[in-house]
């Protein structure tokens, strides 16, 4: 008789394990203090770590091209490969903000933005040179609330 595989009643388990259960859990696992994200992300990431742990993890050549496909996108830059792919609009989006009753048109480029014909690294820098006073440009452009919600 075989035995059955203990791994989905592990995973299954994690969402009714209590929060200090699953952050004991980080520290067994993962060898290091738990981060203190909600719980739905240790979750995520234990059920991820306790099949990578019993399957085995990506394959090299995978996790190679995933890093060649990541330079690709980011050029190397550390600080864009920080940056949530799904945060950033798509190039070419137009973002239009009405101010003081003129219509300003920013297009997302593959660098950063262009306002005026101008590039600029930042949409804060743009909400500044439109409104001459420091705005968030996520917030200007009604990208994400001032609470920071998208």
């Amino acid at each position: 008789m075989n035995n059955p595989d203990p791994i989905p009643a592990r995973l299954a388990a994690l969402r009714t394990a209590t929060t200090p259960d699953l952050k004991q859990q980080w520290r067994d696992l993962f060898d290091s203090e738990p981060p203190s994200f909600n719980r739905r992300y240790l979750e995520s990431r234990l059920a991820y770590r306790i099949q990578e742990l019993a399957y085995g993890g990506l394959k090299s050549e995978t996790v190679r091209r995933l890093e060649r496909l990541g330079e690709e996108l980011d050029g190397g830059d550390r600080k864009k490969s920080r940056i949530r792919a799904d945060a950033m609009p798509i190039t070419g989006t137009k973002l239009i903000r009405e101010w003081q009753g003129v219509d300003h048109a920013v297009t997302v480029t593959a660098d950063g933005f262009e306002w005026q014909g101008r590039p600029y690294k930042s949409l804060s820098a743009i909400a500044r040179a439109i409104t001459g006073t420091r705005w968030n440009g996520w917030v200007f452009f009604g990208l994400k609330n001032h609470r920071g919600r998208r």
